[in-house]
């Protein structure tokens, strides 16, 4: 089999992102898919999207300028397929569509905005079933910068997929409604009355960061207890940003969101009444290439 290149490029609310993997075939010791590079630039498009309602001409510029170098990238890569998709910001901006559509007359990229429910089952459609036990009941959270992805899983099938505006950026940009919040919070507690106990699968980078920074963990299982959880959240919460950058070495766009983010997850893990976080280092990129994947099998074989 011929060795085959795919990429996403995910256009988040806090920052956007290109993953390349590269198909090994079936029974590779390196696995189906390995990542063969990933970058990240924090364009945070939410600050814009999420108060004024549009993204201004500033950021506009340099997405654009960003999709080029991801073009050239692609291409130096030797990319045979990609997709490029814009979460939440997008959604809500009054000019996403004008923007999307000046980017791919000056870079040839094209990018799909796609709602939530979408972006819920891109993210749950890359290959996790193999973290789940058949008997238990999994959900499966992605935080972004704009929404939060819920895929409750019962039996290996997904039963429910949800999405919901609550995000990191949007917090700190203190335009999450409270209608939002109600609406998750009960949606929570259906779901843990009728699926309990109920295990968290924990998606998107401040939960790999938390998960990190935790000093009580189960490295060999990824496995975040909630308590810990909670008590990283109580010191990085108690410190201003600035000491959160010095002390824990995080960079500036993350030492911000991150607190939010361990908030989301808390609550979460609260209405479902779940004691930990299965944390592994997956997202919305890994289910684009996934899916690139399954529609392209046959081409590669």
């Amino acid at each position: 089999m011929k060795k085959v290149n795919y990429a996403a490029i995910d256009i988040g609310s806090n920052a956007v992102r290109l993953l390349i993997k590269c198909v090994n075939g079936e029974g590779s010791p390196e696995g189906l898919l390995s990542k063969i590079q990933l970058i990240r630039v924090p364009l945070r498009l939410g600050e814009d999207a999420f108060t004024t309602g549009e993204i201004s001409k500033d950021k506009t510029e340099k997405l654009i300028r960003l999709m080029k170098a991801y073009r050239q990238l692609m291409k130096i890569y030797g990319v045979t397929d990609y997709r490029a998709c814009a979460t939440s910001a997008m959604r809500d901006a009054r000019n996403g569509k004008s923007i999307v559509d000046k980017i791919e007359k000056k870079t040839g990229i094209r990018i799909d905005i796609i709602d939530g429910q979408e972006e819920a089952h891109i993210i749950y459609d890359n290959h996790i079933e193999q973290l789940f036990e058949p008997d238990k009941n999994y959900l499966y959270v992605d935080v972004g910068g704009g929404s939060t992805e819920i895929n409750l899983i019962n039996k290996s099938e997904l039963k429910s997929s949800r999405s919901y505006n609550i995000g990191t950026v949007r917090m700190l940009s203190g335009m999450v409604r409270n209608e939002e919040k109600e609406q998750m919070r009960a949606d929570l507690e259906a779901l843990a009355k009728e699926y309990a106990p109920i295990h968290i699968i924990g998606s998107g980078g401040n939960i790999n960061k938390l998960f990190r920074l935790a000093d009580k963990k189960d490295k060999k299982q990824s496995f975040l207890p909630i308590d810990s959880l909670q008590e990283t959240y109580k010191t990085l919460a108690d410190l201003p940003k600035e000491q959160r950058i010095k002390q824990f070495k995080l960079k500036p766009d993350r030492a911000d969101v991150i607190v939010p983010a361990a908030e989301i997850f808390l609550e979460i893990a609260m209405k479902v009444q779940a004691d930990g976080i299965i944390v592994p280092t997956i997202g919305l990129s890994d289910g684009i290439i996934d899916s690139l994947y399954t529609k392209n099998r046959q081409l590669i074989l």
